[in-house]
């Protein structure tokens, strides 16, 4: 049952990102198209647990703050409050500004973008019980203890050892008395909240479990694993809510269209009430020509007056070594595959920004290493992936999403023509392809590489 007390996410986003040895404070880092910073408040937005969110930051970065809190529409947003010179002194800074001692205060790290709604509210019911709550998961890794030689002094029992999340949850009136007894002692040293009052015995700290994605962004290397654990966490959210799809009156264009994953896009664009037009090399457009790519466009708009959605999946595939194959050849490639999906997204600009709209292209599980024989192929699907990440940002501005489909080996023609025969219960399915496809389309994603697998397509028994 949800306590009737106000409850506060006090998100301490003061630091300045030294560890990450970046121009900006890593809670501005952009992952999946929007800030580390906007995707945590968009959690306390959305929760049904949190009723008041107070926000601590750098006071460099205010106006910055105060322009994301406005573009977002944040209605929960009560107070930006400028930070101090250390962690202890911004979360001092944000407990006080609480007027009620009676109201509950949940104290987030501005750098855990993947905190989820059943660790809120398993910290608000744990607070109907304890003053105060700390978030942690249990140690994989064995943990030692050295001296100041460097040499182990002891190997404390795994089982007992908890590596702390946040956030930490407390009742306003213990966390304020614990900071300010931290005042006349600031000679002690403490890492986080929990700390004051362990250190003071101010009352009982209750564990409730954290996540392992709840993962902190401190170094360069975390922002790559934030990029994958997005892919997966978004890959998650469509498998669970594939069958709730409805295109009813959206208007879909689709370049590539006359076989394989494009023509199923169509088919499944119809089935799901959707208006689908598609255009291929075949039917007279090819995506390399930017005048063909845009005349196609306003074609559809001057039926429907709209588009929604635009995918290309156009795309050659040639086989074959480097010095072995001409340089026509390989031009050919490159335009089809790249420079086409640069013209499809440039042509598509003016037409999305009337409806907020999406686009969707297409990479493959080659992307992330260069395959012999067909590098020309990998290298253009990677160029792709760095595309898309890149436009997410410059077509933010906007309201335009867009996103890149990774299929795992599908059983497309253009597969069979460059590897022959094949078991059909290897490949993916492209009919179920063109299902994850229009729901990523429909979602709010964008700057995302989306993974589809052949263990994904058990989904498919639901729509």
């Amino acid at each position: 049952m949800r306590n009737k007390r106000v409850v506060h996410a006090l998100i301490l986003a003061g630091g300045s990102g030294e560890r990450m040895g970046l121009s900006i404070p890593k809670q501005f880092i952009k992952i999946g198209g929007k800030t580390v910073f906007e995707h945590i408040i968009q959690v306390f937005e959305k929760s049904e647990f949190i009723d008041d969110i107070i926000i601590v930051v750098n006071p460099n970065y205010r106006s910055f703050v105060e322009e994301l809190i406005l573009r977002n529409k944040f209605r929960k947003v009560s107070k930006i409050l400028n930070g101090g010179s250390s962690r202890r002194e911004s979360s001092f800074i944000g407990v006080m500004s609480i007027d009620n001692d009676e109201d509950l205060v949940l104290i987030h790290d501005a750098v855990r973008p993947f905190l989820n709604d059943n660790i809120i509210f398993s910290c608000v019911k744990a607070l109907e019980e304890f003053d105060a709550v700390d978030v942690a998961i249990p140690s994989d890794d064995t943990i030692i203890k050295v001296n100041e030689k460097g040499l182990i002094e002891e190997i404390p029992d795994r089982n007992l050892l908890r590596r702390g999340q946040t956030p930490q949850g407390f009742k306003v009136g213990v966390i304020k008395k614990a900071h300010n007894m931290a005042l006349e002692n600031q000679q002690l040293e403490f890492t986080d909240d929990c700390g004051l009052i362990v250190r003071f015995g101010l009352a009982d700290v209750y564990v409730v479990t954290g996540d392992r994605f709840n993962i902190k962004l401190t170094f360069p290397e975390d922002i790559y694993l934030a990029d994958k654990i997005f892919q997966v966490r978004s890959q998650t959210i469509m498998d669970a809510e594939i069958s709730k799809l409805d295109m009813k009156d959206k208007v879909v264009v689709v370049f590539g269209a006359s076989r394989g994953i494009g023509k199923s896009i169509i088919e499944a664009s119809n089935k799901f009430g959707a208006k689908a037009y598609g255009f291929s090399r075949s039917s007279g457009v090819d995506v390399s020509d930017f005048s063909l790519v845009l005349s196609a466009l306003e074609k559809v708009k001057s039926i429907e007056g709209k588009i929604d959605y635009v995918v290309n999946t156009a795309a050659i595939l040639r086989t074959g070594t480097l010095f072995s194959r001409s340089i026509d050849g390989i031009l050919e490639e490159i335009k089809t595959n790249y420079i086409g999906s640069v013209n499809v997204v440039k042509a598509s600009i003016p037409f999305l920004e009337e409806t907020k709209g999406n686009i969707l292209l297409f990479t493959s599980s080659s992307y992330t290493r260069g395959r012999a024989l067909y590098s020309i192929y990998s290298s253009t699907k990677a160029a792709i992936v760095n595309f898309v990440q890149g436009m997410a940002e410059e077509l933010s501005v906007n309201d335009i999403r867009i996103n890149v489909l990774n299929p795992e080996r599908t059983a497309t023609p253009m597969r069979f023509e460059n590897f022959g025969k094949e078991p059909l219960d290897s490949l993916l399915n492209p009919e179920f392809v063109a299902l994850v496809a229009l729901k990523v389309l429909a979602s709010n994603m964008t700057g995302q590489v989306i993974d589809v697998r052949k263990e994904y397509e058990y989904f498919k028994n639901i729509i």
